[in-house]
């Protein structure tokens, strides 16, 4: 393949450059050889129909018969001209023996010790690839200001002096001519076949020059100027991520507050039954309350030295309310007592007459139009194990509503004695719930299936102190006790018709420190005084002192309290069936209850 080495003899790998020896031929004057070409010296060489070059077998001028070759002497350089714009005066050639012919400048500064590829190639290395040189500008073209009169590197070149050439040709002086120093004029031939390309003045390459170099890099030359559009973008970038951002800020910041407002992205719904028309069985919870509540009312009591909260339950429709005799006690003989209605309206209240012993009482309210009395029901058809409802205001909370059972009957319970002297002592022959029972339910109704009362919600078993009424703040363990509503029911009457109750009496003094089973009749009185009244009911039936009573109307009695219950738990002017142990001989007596005035 020929790659623009000469066809010559070839050197010797040992081959030095001598300074007896004249440089083969280059490929440039090979080429200018075969093109017909003058040298710079005006002789021609031989083109075609003229004389050759040399033939095989033939020396080229100066050469050696083992194919080596002397350098010539280096041609001295004209001298440098003063000034770059005027050429300096051209000596006149000599006469030509025949016509002139112009030769083309070398590309390349002449290399006087053949450095490949454009002396003679050593065998050490293959000669690098070369490109086809290209025009550059001519001479006069404007650079960019960054190389302009520069090395390519930014240095100032030194001044170069033109020259003129023999055949009116102008030649650059300068020992290093600029590359690619061939005419503009001149075109670059192309290959056969391939279209001319139409590039640039600044697509020019240079193999050999220097780094930098404004020609040997498309585009504008490489400093100051190739930063500022990186920096501009640069700044875009910036500004965009910015915005970017700022936009995606805002929209979170949206979806955020959104999310806040409306619970999330989607509303949430989940499945629901519809509204039914709220109607309930009557012999329900639901339909015992809805029935009972009306007529329920809250007591707020408020005296000089204490002050309490309790329930009651309206009587009739003149504004008599039933409640307990303990609920309205801190009231004294001047408190206030506010009375409250399910549905919010309050009212004042007055006491209109109270008992301790049986603990009840009963207030009046006035000015109030549009009462739900509650209906009573009869005690005595109570039986274990019936469904019952109370309602009250435990701890202050209004129209509370708890359900239970009938525990037990006829459970015989005593409360108070707070004063010492017994006048306080409450003694109840009760109904037993497990419905709660809680501190400001006492006074309040208990109620059957069909909303009537049987009975009034008073005292609880407490877990921490085992006593009786609420007068504590212990809750509910489940043991509740009720007023039968047939003893409230003739104590209530007697209250409203003259403010006081009577008690049923047999007219006896019991033995309370007796520790056996059954009441024991005492032995004397307060004062001295026998302990069975004279004229009296139990002294018209016989009784006497030391005897011990074992039962009532058939129930067993196993204290004197048990006995008490027994007999209050009847209105005075009953027939009462007694059972007695006297000297170890049982006996059985009948007699009628008297009547004693409560306090």
């Amino acid at each position: 393949m020929d790659d623009g080495k000469p066809s010559g003899p070839r050197t010797k790998w040992w081959s030095r450059p001598s300074t007896d020896r004249d440089r083969p031929a280059g490929p440039e004057e090979d080429g200018a050889a075969a093109t017909g070409v003058a040298d710079a010296s005006g002789t021609a060489s031989a083109g075609p129909g003229g004389t050759t070059g040399p033939t095989a077998g033939e020396r080229l001028p100066h050469t050696t018969p083992d194919g080596d070759y002397t350098p010539a002497p280096p041609v001295a350089a004209p001298p440098p001209a003063a000034d770059l714009g005027t050429p300096a005066p051209a000596e006149p050639a000599p006469p030509a023996a025949e016509p002139h012919v112009h030769r083309t400048q070398p590309l390349h500064a002449p290399d006087e010790y053949s450095t490949p590829p454009y002396g003679g190639p050593g065998p050490w290395a293959p000669a690098p690839p070369v490109q086809r040189p290209v025009a550059t500008p001519a001479h006069g073209t404007p650079v960019p200001p960054p190389y302009a009169g520069t090395d390519g590197h930014g240095t100032a070149a030194p001044p170069v002096a033109a020259a003129p050439a023999q055949g009116g040709q102008e030649h650059h002086t300068d020992p290093w001519p600029p590359p690619h120093t061939v005419p503009q004029q001149h075109p670059v031939p192309q290959p056969p076949g391939q279209t001319p390309q139409q590039t640039s003045q600044w697509m020019r390459y240079d193999p050999w020059g220097a780094p930098r170099q404004p020609l040997s890099h498309p585009g504008p030359g490489q400093g100051v100027d190739d930063v500022r559009p990186r920096k501009a973008r640069r700044g875009t970038v910036l500004v965009g991520a910015a915005l970017l951002a700022l936009l995606a800020g805002g929209i979170g910041g949206g979806v955020g507050a959104y999310v806040e407002r409306n619970g999330g992205l989607t509303t949430v719904e989940l499945p629901q039954s519809g509204r039914d028309a709220g109607g309930r069985a009557p012999d329900s919870v639901a339909g015992i309350a809805a029935s009972a509540l009306p007529g329920v009312v809250t007591l707020h009591v408020n005296g000089s030295a204490e002050s309490g909260t309790g329930t009651g339950f309206v009587l009739d429709d003149r504004g008599h309310i039933l409640t307990n005799n303990h609920v309205v006690a801190p009231a004294g003989s001047n408190g206030d007592i506010t009375v409250t209605f399910s549905g919010g309206e309050s009212a004042a209240a007055e006491i209109v007459g109270k008992d301790s012993g049986y603990d009840l009482a009963v207030v009046k309210v006035t000015g109030v139009s549009g009462l739900t009395p509650l209906p009573l029901g009869n005690s005595d058809n109570v039986r274990v194990g019936d469904p019952v409802v109370a309602i009250g205001a435990p701890f202050d909370l209004s129209n509370t509503v708890t359900s239970g059972i009938i525990s037990a009957k006829e459970r015989p319970i005593t409360a108070g004695g707070e004063k010492g002297d017994g006048t306080d002592v409450s003694y109840v022959d009760a109904l037993q719930t497990d419905a709660p029972i809680n501190p400001g339910n006492s006074g309040g109704p208990l109620v059957d299936a069909e909303a009537r009362v049987i009975g009034i919600n008073s005292a609880i078993r407490a877990a921490d102190s085992g006593s009786g009424l609420d007068g504590g703040q212990s809750g509910s363990i489940g043991l509740g006790f009720a007023i039968p509503i047939n003893q409230g029911k003739r104590v209530a009457e007697e209250l409203i018709s003259t403010g006081k109750a009577t008690h049923p009496v047999i007219g006896v003094t019991l033995d309370m420190e007796f520790t056996g089973d059954g009441a024991k009749v005492g032995g004397k009185a307060a004062g001295g005084a026998s302990a069975v009244t004279e004229g009296g009911p139990a002294d018209d039936a016989g009784i006497r002192s030391g005897d011990i009573i074992t039962e009532v109307e058939g129930q067993r009695v196993h204290s004197g309290e048990e006995l008490i219950v027994k007999i209050r738990a009847h209105r005075p002017g009953d027939r009462l069936g007694l059972v007695l142990t006297r000297g170890g001989k049982e006996l059985s007596m009948t007699l009628t209850l008297g009547s004693a005035s409560g306090t």
